[in-house]
């Protein structure tokens, strides 16, 4: 284990609907003063700024360093979505332990519109905008609608069983003043909801918002530890069916690691861009290997997504790959109120993204232990 903690996380409040003088630059700014004020550092102590985000564009890290008053010696830019936060915390230890930085803060973020989101959906790399954007698919609804019709038919699922995923996590959501979506949410309701791309309705769809996140790592002798790293992307060069990450290919070695197991964890993070996608990051790591069987009889006793995941905090563009990094250690530090599991000491997270072609390319994991 090493010396770095991260000693803060916080998060610009998600909207659905941001207002006309919001911006990208503004909500990264906002995420960082919270969590400065949230791990009682000041900014002339941040020597180091990590960034994830997908409209901040044309400008860049060291232009938002600029513009926050930071005089950084270590910067990143990481734009690999739900993949980038455990990627930015996997350097910024390696640099605080390095020497290179004494404190870095890691910021994730995006405002996100209408017509901002279509024009990042249609031109998200360049396989998109070449074969997907011109029939037009409708973005990656359409392509996660398939993935999770062959998940339904390889684990004999129903629309119901993916449901009372969903359901628990807006029960979950309910305690997170935070999330976007907090009101209750029956089965019913869940199953009549309009469709989207069949298999796949309204709230099995993650909802855009604007949003931030933001951690602060730095040498301390308490805080939040990482045990154990792993990441394995473009596992199967998209010419696989998309049911398994390159988590599978990484979870021994991860809990090895981290010298604990999926039983131990207190809390659990996965990126849940789609119902399926949570019930595969599971099975990957060993935590659920059976989904149906976790769905009736292991959901309720596992504190899984304790925020209500993206499905109810919302995605906040590229926050959506820090937001559950911003939870588990919240969780692990004691300051999670209503919704705080009790004695949490440690958390799993998981990062998935990047839709290369057909599904997400990217795949990591991170073991975290309250110290």
């Amino acid at each position: 284990m090493t010396g770095a903690r991260i000693v803060g996380a916080s998060e610009s409040p998600y909207a659905r609907h941001p207002g006309d003088g919001v911006t990208t630059e503004w909500l990264l700014a906002d995420a960082f003063v919270r969590v400065l004020a949230e791990a009682g550092i000041e900014r002339g102590d941040v020597d180091g700024l990590g960034l994830a985000s997908f409209t901040l564009a044309p400008d860049r890290a060291i232009d938002l360093a600029w513009r926050l008053g930071v005089r950084p010696r270590w910067l990143m830019d990481d734009g690999n979505g739900g993949a980038s936060g455990i990627q930015l915390l996997q350097h910024a230890v390696r640099a605080v332990d390095a020497g290179d930085a004494s404190t870095v803060v890691l910021l994730g973020g995006d405002r996100l519109d209408r017509n901002t989101f279509r024009s990042l959906v249609d031109n998200y790399n360049r396989a998109t905008a070449l074969h997907l954007a011109s029939i037009p698919t409708g973005g990656p609804n359409a392509l996660f609608a398939l993935l999770t019709q062959r998940h339904m038919d390889l684990h004999g699922l129903e629309r119901a069983d993916y449901g009372r995923l969903v359901v628990a996590q807006r029960q979950r959501a309910s305690r997170n003043p935070g999330a976007v979506y907090r009101e209750p949410l029956t089965l019913d309701e869940y199953l009549a909801a309009p469709v989207i791309a069949e298999p796949l309705h309204l709230y099995d769809c993650v909802p855009v918002v604007s949003g931030a996140d933001a951690l602060v790592v730095k040498r301390a002798d308490h805080g939040v530890a990482v045990a154990a790293f792993r990441a394995q992307h473009n596992r199967d060069g998209q010419d696989g069916d998309g049911l398994v990450t390159g988590l599978a290919d990484v979870a021994e070695a991860l809990w090895a690691a981290a010298g604990a197991g999926p039983g131990d964890m207190d809390v659990v993070s996965v990126y849940d861009d789609y119902p399926a996608m949570a019930l595969v990051q599971l099975a990957d790591l060993g935590i659920a290997p059976d989904p149906k069987r976790f769905l009736h009889e292991e959901l309720e006793s596992l504190a899984l997504n304790t925020s209500g995941g993206q499905l109810s905090a919302g995605q906040a563009g590229a926050a959506g790959g820090m937001h559950g990094l911003v939870e588990i250690v919240t969780q692990l530090l004691g300051r999670a109120d209503k919704r705080q599991v009790p004695a949490a000491r440690l958390g799993v997270v998981s990062g998935y993204g990047m839709v290369l072609y057909r599904y997400g390319a990217c795949a990591n994991a991170v073991v975290l232990e309250r110290t």
